[in-house]
């Protein structure tokens, strides 16, 4: 039998208080809440040896990985982020302030502005994306390979087959 853990303990307690209802969802559904809490203060620490605050890296990696000129607009940001615009523009502001972005005007829209990956942002995610994907597959070693392929196909068709929020 697999090892238990909390999410199995509250199964067990809506069990015996509701037996009436099937708590089945939460299997999955708390594991992945609870996972993904665990996952990212696993991954703050590696990010902090490499001076990045929070989040940061996030910005900084969809910049890198737009390729040259290494620029996106806003509106794609909050779309890839999931962030809300003003937590964006937060995000961004702190990341302009240490001069890893910059804010350029858009020549194909007056009203428009582009994010821009500096020399240093470049320099900075350059640094600590192998440091990252280390510790990423650190933190996948409890699967196999094909576990680890089989539970991100399974991921992937929950999160594309989400119902409109």
């Amino acid at each position: 039998m697999p090892e238990r853990d909390g999410v199995d303990v509250i199964l067990d307690q809506w069990r015996r208080e509701r037996p009436d209802l099937d708590p089945a969802p939460i299997a999955v559904v708390g594991r992945i809440s609870r996972l993904a809490r665990e996952l990212e203060a696993r991954l703050e620490p590696v990010y902090r040896e490499h001076g990045l605050e929070p989040g940061w890296y996030d910005v900084l990696a969809t910049l890198r990985r737009a390729g040259p000129p290494y620029r996106l607009r806003p509106s794609e940001f909050a779309r890839t982020l999931m962030l809300t615009s003003s937590g964006t523009t937060k995000r961004l502001d702190r990341l302009e302030q240490a001069g890893l972005i910059a804010r350029e005007p858009d020549p194909g829209d007056r009203r428009g502005t582009l994010i821009t990956l500096t020399p240093a942002g470049h320099r900075l995610v350059d640094d600590s994306v192998a440091a990252h994907l280390d510790n990423e597959r650190r933190l996948l070693a409890a699967l196999t390979d094909a576990e680890q392929r089989r539970l991100a196909d399974l991921l992937r068709r929950l999160l594309v087959g989400l119902p409109p929020g």
